[in-house]
């Protein structure tokens, strides 16, 4: 009672504790701890010491910010971005990236015995991005008519307009836009486009959107840029159109960036904050094309691709090796999209089945298909609840392999319940989020035992990760 007692007066709202951050938590903070109780930390890495606000206190545990770095971690690294402490968007950037991929593989394995009460083989070591920079090909950046000023922006005292911003949102502010003149996630090529953007916004006077009158003519810039192919598309999202605009701003992208093979103006003038709308294509052909292993794959301003286009070659190559086709088996790719993994995999494969429920994915997979020479992959527009029916089995027949590769919010319970009573000899189950999956691996478990764990890092420099778990059934 005495020591519960000195815990509640030491960790409690207001206070501050010295601790040793121990390990990194799921979802971006770091553990430390005073005596047994967890106390979770933002911006601070493991081996760190640390003197700690407590922000907030629960039953068992608490949360803090770091005020003071007594002794800096062996593993603590400066941040490439300046924005760092204000974006929220890379959160491990102060972080080893060697180190980063040991975390990683860490939290996997505690979400599958913690979460999932599994049985867990070895798991190996985290797959590592072949570019821990720049990596994504696509990026959705936020006008706002209200920006948020950096401390730095403060304290220097120059006047800054606060009217209009083009950047990131704040962490958990949807009104507020940090204005950002570089970003290290995309390519130097993107944050040039952003600059030239912004400034011809400027110069002619564009409002920028104000989120809760619904009022202002720009919302979003989406870029997208090939890895493999340099092309880039160029998405201005607006509240309405207006034509002579998007022919200037397309003339001057065009002249400054060779490698804008398409401008897009999508209009959206409902109260949905999504960066999508009707589409008017100023130039290219409204899409560009990109490559994973020989396949060639079109990409539109809303399809959904691989954000980290060299590591899904990495991510693919482990789902094609872990099916061990032979040439004889009929593979059901659920959550197709537009068919990447399906015609990755399609050489070792008798037939490929992709499900989406997005008819337009399913569109544009057979469209690849049909320009990669493709012949033995058929794509069917059907939410995963219907893929795995019996019905279906009887039409396209039974599957020897299954691969899954749902949301965030992983496989709804139908899902699971079907691909138990399937009884299908190999499932390859991707995901985005590892404890969603546990959960899933749970409700499988008694049918299907885990064979192998990879976690593939698709994120570098943020918390994410994306795990492969080879399953077979009992």
């Amino acid at each position: 009672m005495h020591i519960c007692y000195h815990l509640l007066l030491m960790v409690s709202k207001g206070k501050t504790v010295e601790l040793t951050i121990d390990s990194a938590a799921f979802e971006g903070s770091a553990v430390g701890r005073v005596d047994d109780f967890v106390v979770f930390v933002r911006n601070s890495v493991p081996g760190d010491r640390v003197r700690v606000l407590v922000k907030r206190k629960r039953k068992r545990h608490a949360e803090g910010v770091v005020e003071e770095i007594l002794e800096p971690s062996p593993h603590r690294v400066e941040p490439r971005c300046p924005y760092f402490e204000t974006c929220g968007g890379c959160t491990w950037q102060n972080y080893e990236y060697s180190q980063q991929l040991v975390s990683k593989r860490r939290q996997v394995i505690d979400l599958l015995e913690r979460i999932g009460g599994l049985e867990v083989p070895e798991v190996a070591e985290t797959i590592p991005s072949p570019k821990p920079y720049c990596y994504r090909n696509k990026m959705e950046f936020t006008f706002g008519s209200s920006r948020w000023l950096t401390k730095e922006e403060i304290e220097s005292g120059e006047q800054l307009r606060r009217d209009f911003a083009l950047g990131l949102h704040i962490p958990k502010r949807f009104d507020k836009i940090l204005d950002l003149e570089e970003c290290h996630l995309q390519s130097e090529e993107s944050a040039a486009i952003v600059n030239l953007v912004r400034g011809i916004a400027l110069r002619e006077g564009w409002s920028a959107r104000d989120s809760r009158a619904h009022e202002g003519y720009l919302r979003n810039l989406s870029i997208r840029t090939g890895a493999r192919t340099q092309e880039t598309l160029v998405n201005l999202v607006t509240s309405e159109a207006h034509p002579d605009r998007m022919r200037m701003l397309c003339d001057e992208l065009l002249e400054a960036f060779p490698q804008v093979t398409t401008v897009i103006n999508s209009v959206n003038s409902t109260r949905s904050p999504v960066a999508a709308g009707e589409e008017t294509v100023y130039c290219g052909e409204g899409s560009i094309r990109d490559r994973i292993g020989v396949y060639t794959f079109k990409i539109g301003a809303q399809t959904f691709f691989q954000p980290n286009t060299l590591q899904a070659e990495q991510l693919f190559q482990c789902v094609r090796d872990w099916a061990g086709l032979t040439g004889a088996e009929k593979v059901f790719d659920v959550y197709c999209g537009v068919g990447a993994i399906s015609l990755f995999i399609s050489q070792g494969a008798a037939e490929v089945i992709g499900f989406d429920s997005q008819e337009q994915a399913i569109e544009d997979a057979r469209g690849n298909a049909l320009q990669n020479g493709v012949e033995n992959c058929r794509f069917f527009a059907r939410d995963a609840r219907e893929a795995l029916r019996p019905g279906v089995f009887r039409e396209i027949g039974r599957p020897h392999v299954i691969i899954l590769d749902p949301p965030r919010v992983g496989l709804h319970k139908d899902v699971c319940r079907d691909i138990r009573e399937s009884m299908t000899p190999r499932v390859v189950y991707i995901s985005c989020n590892p404890a969603t999956q546990a959960r899933d691996l749970q409700l499988l478990s008694d049918r299907y035992r885990i064979v192998a764990v990879q976690p593939v890092d698709m994120f570098p420099q943020t918390y994410h990760i994306e795990n492969v778990v080879l399953l077979e059934s009992r």
